[in-house]
């Protein structure tokens, strides 16, 4: 009696097993069945309930059914794993036929493209690039630029300073005194461009970093009107071949005498709008004949040299010839934004 239940037992969970069809059912028919806690190895708890000359017969039997469950799991767990594996196939299957999907390309910074146009320019008439560092001293910064201590015009730039007392340079103007030392005493003519660093509120019309490029031109023969003749060469390479220059009086530190650069407003052409305030110019930015504090620092006897030196603003440039009003866009690595300039 005990074997025909043992027998009528292994269909039915053979039967179970047939049944199956993913690792999770196969994994619970195992706990059911084949574990040590399973049904199959309770049958040998009652082998002690037969009688004595029955007990080696059902044990054999009880043997033969886990062998045989043991056997069709292996078999069904073999199966199970194959269709597994073919219905991932199927799932992530890849046509290779199809074309590849086009990359994104990426560009530029504007501020990038602007720099190397800017360069072109200058290195046409001649100009040679020389980089300064970002982190200066107090010297070249400041008082190489005839800006000793407690001078009032520190106050005009508001100054990032390191642990170590050094300083993020607040102009291009730093590396002046630099390139004269590296270059000269003989006659030079470099662009100097890069960021500059300025601790001050971040608004629509000022940014804490921002772009410069430092013009810087010294020799014995060197005048004022060789300066307006370099910025007007410069503007109607940038702003189209009609455009004019107008300097005006300023102060500068670094300069003797100092003037505002603006150009003939790019959007209304000179007849006044609400970007040029109805005065028909822009500004682009400050210059002036060097200082001769300035060439005594870099080496040049101001006697004998001269010197002409120019401060031209990226951002502002960029946002006067594309009609942007925010600064910070240049900042924001706003992807739609910098599109705009590919």
């Amino acid at each position: 009696m005990a074997i025909e239940e043992l027998e009528a037992y292994r269909g039915r969970a053979l039967d179970a097993l047939s049944a199956v069809s993913d690792p999770a059912s196969l994994e619970a028919w195992y706990r059911a069945h084949l574990a040590p806690s399973g049904e199959a190895n309770t049958w040998k708890r009652s082998i002690g309930q037969q009688p004595k000359d029955e007990r080696k017969a059902f044990g054999q039997a009880i043997n033969e059914v886990g062998a045989a469950l043991a056997d069709a799991y292996a078999a069904r767990q073999a199966a199970v794993a194959q269709a597994e594996l073919q219905r991932r196939l199927v799932q992530e299957a890849v046509d290779v036929t199809l074309p590849a999907r086009a990359r994104r390309a990426g560009g530029l910074h504007p501020s990038v493209i602007a720099l190397r146009q800017i360069a072109d320019v200058f290195c046409q008439m001649g100009f040679t690039v020389f980089e300064s560092p970002h982190v200066e001293t107090d010297y070249y910064n400041f008082e190489a630029a005839n800006m000793p201590p407690h001078h009032p015009a520190r106050d005009m730039q508001d100054t990032f300073f390191t642990t170590d007392g050094q300083v993020l340079r607040t102009h291009t103007t730093s590396g002046q005194v630099r390139a004269m030392r590296c270059l000269g005493p003989g006659p030079i003519r470099v662009i100097l461009p890069g960021l500059c660093y300025r601790n001050e509120d971040v608004t629509t019309r000022s940014e804490m970093q921002f772009h410069q490029v430092e013009g810087l031109l010294v020799g014995p023969t060197v005048r004022m009107s060789d300066l307006k003749g370099i910025l007007m060469a410069y503007a109607r390479a940038m702003f189209g071949p009609d455009q004019d220059v107008r300097l005006r009086g300023s102060y500068f530190p670094f300069t003797e005498p100092s003037v505002e650069v603006d150009i003939r407003c790019t959007l209304c052409g000179g007849d006044g709008c609400r970007v040029c305030k109805y005065t028909g110019w822009l500004e682009i930015g400050g210059a002036g004949q060097v200082h001769p504090v300035v060439l005594g620092h870099g080496g040049y006897d101001p006697a004998k040299n001269r010197g002409i030196a120019f401060g031209l603003g990226i951002e502002r440039m960029l946002m006067l010839r594309h009609g942007i009003d925010d600064i910070r866009h240049f900042f924001r690595n706003d992807l739609r934004f910098l599109a705009n300039f590919r």
